[in-house]
């Protein structure tokens, strides 16, 4: 999905009947269809060349890999559990964080920001997505990793270690919290960004007649800017985290490794992406490349679950509001 995708209305479509058919409508016709088809075809061939690749874990391990914890190439002996279980906390905390965040630079930018900071601004939050992942890995090593373990974490730790998710810092450094903050880095400007494009897609008499009945702007924005985007404002979400359980290089830098559960976040562990990316290479067996291959597979379920599941919220609030429109109407 794209950021036209969020806009909660769609574009007309005009058809060509009643008039004329050009050659250049059918070729467009046959050149948006082929890139369209193509575009189909390697996303099944992509699938497809997954299965096949997983296929021996899967006859040999079944579904019992997504629930089997041990990883040991010794023994032949893999399952996904430790793997799903850091993917999920790494990515859900991540966007637990980015939400807000990107929630207000986009507020920022469209409703209170002076017009002079308006384009500085943007332009420095959509270069934040064009940095490479293992540059922020290595920033993540270098910086951000000493600075969390070093003053964050023994302060979670003393405020707030009553919770087992911040329990005893560790003093290697890589950790998932690490991770966390990491995640949250790179998907703050992707979700940032389509937000700002929704709130820029508010009409304005809107906002202009809340104000004017004498809302205040925030009571302007709860009332008119959310309700109007909230559609958009969740497919965004839903894709930051599609992108937050696909991350592999700069997870694999700072997350530290290991296969087990545990709930201390200032400890390591390690995620689907970035197990898939750290030993694919070293994989000495075919029973073990197809053990990697099957946690892709996996994954590839995952982002096109979150896919889905973004454009079906995206047309189910624009249908909603159509209809609330269309009941307004006649009144």
């Amino acid at each position: 999905m794209s950021a036209a995708d969020l806009t909660p209305t769609e574009p007309t479509r005009r058809p060509f009947t009643g008039r004329r058919v050009h050659f250049g409508d059918l070729a467009l016709q046959l050149v948006a269809g082929t890139a369209a088809a193509g575009a189909v075809a390697l996303v099944g061939l992509i699938v497809w060349k997954v299965i096949d690749g997983a296929r021996p874990a899967i006859d040999n391990y079944g579904l019992g890999f997504v629930t089997h914890i041990a990883w040991d190439p010794v023994k032949n002996v893999y399952g996904a559990a430790s793997f799903l279980f850091g993917t999920a906390i790494t990515s859900l905390f991540a966007l637990a964080l980015a939400a807000p965040l990107a929630l207000g630079i986009a507020l920022f930018l469209t409703e209170l920001a002076p017009r002079v900071l308006r384009a500085p601004v943007t332009a420095l939050v959509e270069t934040l997505a064009a940095i490479p992942s293992v540059v922020i890995g290595l920033w993540g090593i270098f910086v951000l990793g000493p600075v969390l373990r070093d003053h964050v974490e023994p302060a979670l730790h003393d405020t707030l270690g009553f919770i087992p998710l911040f329990g005893t810092p560790s003093s290697a450094g890589p950790s998932v919290f690490t991770a966390i903050v990491v995640l949250t880095i790179m998907i703050l400007p992707i979700v940032s960004s389509i937000c700002r494009e929704l709130f820029l897609s508010v009409p304005r008499e809107l906002k202009e007649g809340a104000l004017a009945l004498g809302t205040t702007r925030w009571e302007m924005v709860r009332g008119v800017v959310f309700p109007y985007a909230r559609g958009g404002i969740a497919a965004a979400l839903i894709l930051g985290l599609g992108r937050a359980l696909g991350e592999a290089i700069a997870v694999t830098q700072v997350i530290g490794g290991g296969v087990f559960i545990h709930w201390n976040l200032f400890e390591g562990g390690d995620t689907l992406a970035s197990k898939i990316a750290a030993s694919y290479q070293g994989a000495d067996s075919n029973v073990q490349v197809s053990a990697l291959v099957y946690l892709a597979l996996i994954l590839l379920v995952f982002s096109l679950l979150m896919n889905v599941a973004a454009q079906w919220i995206v047309r189910h609030v624009a249908r909603r509001q159509g209809v609330g429109l269309d009941r307004a109407g006649p009144g």
